[in-house]
């Protein structure tokens, strides 16, 4: 069996070639039952023995068939037979990670898509169609229409988030990346409501982004027609980047807390938490945007960077 893939292309593109053109297929097939010579394939075929010669070259540079020359009442003639019964070609294999190559792990989780919550009014959610069942109720939050939500705002509390975490076993995390609309929350809106919003993941707060306020003096570029002017129209793009020594917000330092602390390695998921800590100074709320509100065209986007502390390898990309 002749084993074929992508980590040997100039053997494959050989092969590929000798494949492309029926007559070669035929004269393969030909030879499956027994050896055959050139003017023997050209009688079978009623091809010229020229373009038959031809074609048995191509079929050996590809190292489809063995020839060898044997005695004949006038000189000697070449005689053909397979290399290999069959061809297999992988097209997705392996490939090899150098030591030390950045790789990267991203999934984007819909903001109503969270595990678990504790809300409090003004509260409510809205899809692309229209605001879900009742504003200011948090039993809402429990709702199984909570998944198609575009848009969450709630005045205390919050709401978590259980992200997958499919990194090689052997993989070192070197940093992680969490990205996400939100401001501020009160009443129809006010541009001047700051409010101290804390992230925690797997239980730890690696930092605190005050909200200058909640945005309504123009309307978010995504949001649909429905939606309501006097209503927060839109939010600040925040990412949160997190290594071996520190955590930012972008690109600004804002606590101490690294990877070790959060135990990503510890677990097939990371626990996200976004709210408001009981005793912050302003308790200004949360307003999270997903894909059909605000400016930005995302829900929560979690990028993890890893290498290797060996060669690896990995499945190829599809």
């Amino acid at each position: 069996m002749l084993e074929l893939s992508f980590n040997d292309p100039d053997k494959l593109a050989s092969v590929a070639h000798a494949l492309s053109t029926r007559s070669r297929i035929d004269i393969l097939q030909l030879l499956v039952s027994h050896k055959l010579n050139v003017i023997e394939i050209a009688e079978a075929l009623n091809l010229p023995v020229s373009t038959v010669a031809s074609h048995i070259k191509v079929l050996e540079g590809a190292k489809l068939i063995h020839t060898e020359m044997l005695p004949a009442s006038r000189g000697a003639m070449k005689v053909c037979s397979p290399n290999y019964e069959g061809i297999h070609i992988a097209l997705n294999m392996k490939r090899r990670i150098p030591k030390g190559e950045l790789n990267h792990y991203e999934v984007e989780m819909p903001i109503g898509h969270y595990s678990d919550c504790e809300v409090s009014p003004t509260c409510g959610m809205a899809s692309a169609k229209s605001v879900i069942l009742n504003e200011d109720e948090p039993a809402i939050f429990y709702h199984p229409e909570h998944i198609h939500a575009q848009i969450i705002w709630f005045r205390k509390g919050y709401v978590e988030y259980l992200l997958p975490m499919e990194i090689p076993p052997e993989a070192r995390i070197e940093s992680l990346e969490l990205s996400l609309e939100m401001c501020s929350e009160v009443s129809s809106y006010n541009n001047e409501w700051p409010s101290d919003i804390s992230l925690w993941i797997n239980g730890v707060e690696i930092g605190m982004w005050t909200s200058p306020g909640d945005f309504g003096d123009r309307r978010g570029k995504l949001n649909p027609e429905w939606w309501s002017d006097w209503a927060t129209q839109y939010g600040l793009l925040k990412t949160w980047h997190m290594d071996h020594e520190k955590t930012m917000l972008d690109m600004e330092k804002v606590s101490d807390v690294t990877l070790h602390d959060v135990n990503l390695a510890q677990s097939p998921k990371l626990r996200l938490r976004i709210g408001i800590q009981p005793d912050a100074v302003n308790q200004g709320g949360v307003n999270l945007f997903g894909h059909g509100f605000g400016d930005h065209e995302q829900h929560i986007v979690m990028r993890v960077n890893y290498t290797f502390d060996s060669d690896e390898q990995k499945p190829a990309e599809k």
